[in-house]
């Protein structure tokens, strides 16, 4: 509960700073991507500074993601084995129940025949 506290006060803080920042940088800038001619680039981004902020925290968002689901693929692939071979134990023993309770009433008329 605490841990839990403290994350949200950190993630608060956070956002406050990084909004600050975006409020403050407010000027327009070029993102040149051309290293070899930068005084006439081939392509280059214009815009409020915060917004090329927002563009690189949005792909860094998606790369973390990414970069999650990635290592995490071993994880699924365990569970989803796991999920496959108790659901075969299940109908197993499902079978098995079947099997015993046909039993049971067979020898149940068998006696009564008797």
């Amino acid at each position: 509960m605490i841990g839990r506290i403290l994350s949200m006060i950190f993630t608060l803080v956070v956002a406050i700073v990084l909004i600050a920042l975006f409020v403050i940088n407010r000027h327009d800038v070029s993102l040149v991507l051309d290293p070899f001619n930068p005084k006439d680039p081939a392509f280059a981004l214009t815009g409020p500074f915060f917004w090329h902020m927002f563009a690189w925290l949005f792909v860094g968002a998606i790369i973390g993601g990414m970069a999650t689901w990635f290592t995490q693929g071993k994880w699924r692939r365990t569970a989803r084995q796991r999920t496959q071979e108790a659901l075969r134990w299940k109908s197993e023993a499902e079978r098995l129940a079947r099997e015993r309770d046909a039993n049971v009433i067979e020898k149940k008329q068998l006696a009564l025949a008797n």
